[in-house]
């Protein structure tokens, strides 16, 4: 979020040659399967969590900045981006005070989605041993160990299994419901 989000309404809002470069450099990372990039990244960097969260972050910020990118799009049209224009506000300034609070929803919903995905892809780098190392706690790491023992006693992997599950699944949970609460366009269909 905090590499994409910046991105995005620059990007977004700039326009021009710029955000053709910077959009095509985010299409060019999108393209790369979302855990082969880690493991690249992991891979070159050497394992350790402070490395799967550099990867985790890569691979995730084009995806945000494209949502964010979009929303700044139509935002930047409006009038009140025009009349701070007009009284000679900075770039950015009508980046992040006029256009960043106007498109706050789609980015609060997309980064909670987004969470379960980096929760994902985190335990699967700790699983091949090169994400979080021992003696941190991971439940990617204790299902790894628990491989040896998978079919003598289920209770090895089976926990770490369930709560990574039930995580993902509450924090999809929670954008989804996010999205019914900041976004006005659901409201209308549902009354239709």
């Amino acid at each position: 979020m905090s590499m994409g989000v910046p991105i995005g309404v620059f990007s977004g809002y700039i326009g021009g040659r710029v955000d053709e470069l910077i959009m095509r450099l985010m299409d060019t990372l999108m393209s790369i399967p979302s855990l082969l990039l880690a493991l690249l990244i992991v891979a070159m960097m050497g394992p350790g969590l402070f490395n799967a969260v550099i990867a985790i972050a890569t691979v995730y910020t084009p995806r945000i900045a494209r949502v964010v990118r979009s929303s700044t799009l139509s935002v930047k049209q409006e009038e009140f981006i025009r009349a701070a224009e007009a009284r000679g506000e900075s770039r950015l300034y009508i980046c992040f005070r006029e256009i960043l609070p106007n498109i706050s929803s789609p980015v609060i919903v997309e980064g909670s989605i987004r969470v379960g995905f980096a929760i994902l892809t985190g335990a699967s780098l700790s699983f091949l041993g090169l994400g979080t190392q021992p003696p941190t706690p991971d439940w990617g790491y204790m299902i790894s160990t628990a491989y040896d023992h998978l079919w003598s006693t289920i209770w090895y992997w089976l926990w770490p299994s369930v709560w990574l599950g039930a995580t993902i699944l509450g924090f999809n949970l929670l954008g989804d419901g996010l999205r019914d609460v900041l976004d006005p366009r659901v409201e209308e269909s549902k009354v239709m």
